[in-house]
């Protein structure tokens, strides 16, 4: 089994903020890590959530676009994004999704693991899974979910294709997967991480896909450092594919790509992470810009909805 550590992080687009915020917050459970605004439009709020630190393979982040259109998931996306959950924590779920008034899918088996499917305000798909590998891991004792049920970062994602095998090649040759089990028109690809180590493809997807509010924006996959993303790039460089110059997104650095099928890849390194701006106790607690968007924050802050 490869080394590779799986996901980063996978960005998704919403409407309302503060809906967004106290949905993942109130009803998953997950810690807000970091409350910054998008650097290519800081009209918009970045928001992230992820586990107490928000270490990579835990973090969900949004763009709050409440202006455009309902998004449609289907070819060319990332239709689907999973969470870990210890085994035995999906009677619990079940119980506190039904309390909070969340439709769900009662619980199915997919490749040997358990999964319940729920939806967000805006029509993101989520699923929980249950995983033996987040078993030892420890949960944020400090949310609203009991730490021995709660979220541990990402199991994985879906990706819908017209054609699975150029996405499977990229994933096996180049960012570290192998394919592991397949079962009628769905394909998966694992490493060994603890976290996001999973990527499912469906083949031959027929449904047409459309961005906007309810839809992923991006999924992001690890690079330990910049010395590895370089690495990664030039091999990316190399087989073909267009990859952009390396931006610095303040807690890692990025590059970006388009892979066969249209779904947005990004190469994000752990560096330096969330604690660069603000102490671990106060992560998610003050509206954070990066140094060059600083002498504009009056500007920022006044354009942007309150946050409760």
């Amino acid at each position: 089994m490869s080394h590779n550590k799986g996901i980063h992080h996978i960005t998704a687009v919403a409407g309302d903020p503060q809906q967004n915020l106290e949905f993942y917050t109130k009803v998953l459970g997950m810690r807000l890590v970091k409350k910054t605004v998008n650097f290519d439009d800081p009209s918009v709020y970045h928001l992230y959530y992820g586990d107490e630190t928000g270490r990579p393979g835990s973090i969900l982040t949004f763009f709050p676009w409440s202006h455009l259109q309902q998004g449609e998931p289907g070819r060319g996306q990332v239709v689907a994004v999973s969470f870990a959950v210890p085994e035995g924590a999906l009677e619990f779920w079940a119980d506190h999704l039904e309390e909070q008034n969340i439709d769900y899918m009662e619980p199915f088996e997919r490749f040997e693991k358990q999964v319940l499917g729920l939806q967000d305000p805006n029509g993101l798909h989520l699923e929980l899974v249950e995983d033996s590998k987040v078993n030892k891991l420890a949960g944020w004792s400090s949310g609203v979910i009991p730490s021995e049920h709660a979220i541990r970062g990402f199991h994985g994602a879906t990706l819908a294709e017209e054609d699975y095998e150029p996405t499977g090649e990229l994933l096996e040759s180049d960012l570290g997967f192998q394919k592991a089990d397949e079962h009628a028109d769905r394909h998966l690809y694992q490493t060994d991480a603890k976290l996001g180590s999973v990527i499912e493809i469906i083949d031959q997807s027929e449904l047409d896909g459309r961005p906007g509010k309810g839809t992923v924006h991006h999924i992001a996959f690890r690079a330990e450092n910049e010395e590895v993303q370089r690495s990664i790039r030039k091999k990316l460089l190399d087989t073909g594919y267009h990859v952009t110059e390396r931006k610095d997104r303040q807690y890692f650095k990025s590059v970006y790509f388009y892979e066969s099928g249209g779904v947005l890849f990004e190469i994000a390194t752990d560096d330096p992470g969330f604690a660069i701006d603000e102490p671990v106790e106060e992560l998610g607690s003050q509206l954070k810009l990066p140094r060059w968007l600083e002498d504009r924050r009056d500007l920022i802050e006044a354009d942007l909805p309150e946050l409760n």
